[in-house]
């Protein structure tokens, strides 16, 4: 497989460097990539790099994943419109494990080939570099004018942003340049992967390698995912969209590709999966075909949680969908863990009720008419029971004045009332 090639029918190249492909078709090309370790998960907005680093290994070439720990200390002003909280080094430590876990997912790290992927941390050839040492060996070698000019600089100076640019941010560049030549003197490392935003910075440790020792490196970036809709992608109204199953379960995750438009799904079909061109286009023709039947975003859905979660967390989100928007079964609701079943149901209407009221042992129409107000009336919900139009926990309810018991708790504390075919209603008994 050619890199670049692969890339570029993906849509995943911005720009490149002159002699990066002919360097690529020459030998096994080590490169890298920087990730940001502020938090101890990436999001899929990590996803497009990761997928790079994916696909430079599949093509024979070595990946070296670069957690910032120093330059996370500092924070990197491009395409940031504020300084980054600095954190300690145990909290750094412990992001780059989780870091390191959830990118074993997509690289190998462990087997014996020679391009297998490895794992760097700026901050322990960072941590003991003197402030002196660092103006002689980095400093000298770059003038300001050059640093001046890059955009990323540029944007916060022209008032873009208001709090202008710290010395600190302003020397940003010089660190990253400082382990493209660390990492192209210790590792053979000639080329630098990242995103658009950082092609200044990017470009910043090639000259810094041509001035200091002659060598020549290259540079690749991808374009920053946008979408159709001018939205900013991997976000929604409650956040990032996490791959640690703590911060987004694998439900919503799974929801938050499955409900991507027709346009962003043929292009993220691209970017996210492995799946190669000829499957893609012939799904793409498809779902062309019957539109409604979302033929890629169910393919894009499945490929994405897979690989970030695992078959079985699929599996388990189909069939969670379903409950809300199928004809699942009690046994499927029963079956969901607590976690899920509050992502289904969120923005369902719910209602509290004293749990005692429960232990008791209430009738349905007395829960659902008067404790809430599921109904308008007992009358109304006699009517709809008598037609088959009441559910509660995915069972039709037979008798109105059926008693409920604690017996009848999803998790002890859920019930699930449905009211027709579209109303759900979530009781929660505290």
């Amino acid at each position: 497989m050619n890199f670049v090639e692969e890339l570029r029918w993906r849509g995943m190249v911005h720009t490149m460097m002159p002699g990066t492909e002919e360097l690529l078709e020459k030998e096994m090309v080590t490169a890298y990539l920087g990730i940001d370790p502020t938090a101890d998960s990436l999001h899929i907005g990590h996803l497009c790099g990761v997928m790079m680093l994916r696909h430079f290994q599949r093509c024979g070439h070595k990946p070296l994943a670069l957690v910032g720990g120093a330059t996370g200390m500092i924070g990197d002003p491009s395409g940031k419109s504020q300084e980054r909280n600095l954190l300690d080094e145990e909290t750094l430590r412990h992001n780059q494990e989780c870091i390191k876990k959830q990118l074993g997912k997509f690289l190998d790290f462990e087997s014996d080939a020679p391009n297998k992927a490895e794992l760097v941390n700026n901050y322990d050839w960072m941590k003991d570099f003197s402030f002196l040492d660092f103006a002689r060996t980095v400093g000298k070698h770059i003038t300001v004018n050059y640093m001046m000019a890059k955009d990323s600089v540029q944007k916060r100076l022209n008032g873009e942003a208001r709090d202008g640019l710290s010395f600190t941010e302003f020397t940003y560049q010089l660190l990253q340049g400082y382990d493209f030549l660390h990492l192209y003197e210790t590792k053979n490392c000639k080329l630098q992967l990242g995103g658009s935003d950082q092609w200044g910075n990017i470009t910043t440790g090639a000259e810094l390698i041509r001035r200091t020792n002659g060598g020549e490196v290259y540079a690749l970036t991808c374009p920053l995912i946008t979408k159709a809709d001018g939205g900013k992608f991997g976000k929604t109204e409650s956040g990032n969209i996490w791959l640690d199953p703590r911060y987004t379960s694998p439900y919503k995750f799974y929801q938050f590709w499955l409900n991507v438009s027709d346009e962003d799904a043929k292009k993220y079909i691209k970017i996210f999966t492995s799946i190669s061109k000829e499957e893609i286009e012939a799904l793409t023709a498809e779902h062309d075909a019957a539109p409604h039947l979302r033929v890629l975003q169910k393919r894009l859905a499945k490929e994405v949680t897979i690989m970030v979660h695992s078959e079985e967390d699929y599996n388990a989100a189909v069939e969670a969908s379903g409950i809300l928007f199928g004809n699942a079964t009690s046994e499927a609701l029963k079956k969901l863990d607590e976690d899920t079943l509050l992502s289904v149901f969120e923005g369902v209407p719910q209602f509290e009720v004293a749990k005692t009221d429960i232990e008791a042992g209430i009738k349905a129409v007395d829960l659902f008419a008067e404790k809430t107000n599921i109904f308008p009336s007992k009358g109304e919900m006699r009517k709809m029971v008598q037609g088959g139009g009441v559910s509660m926990n995915k069972e039709k309810l037979t008798a109105f004045d059926q008693t409920i018991t604690c017996d009848d708790l999803l998790d002890g504390k859920y019930l699930l009332v449905q009211r027709g075919k579209k109303n759900y209603y979530l009781i929660i008994a505290k």
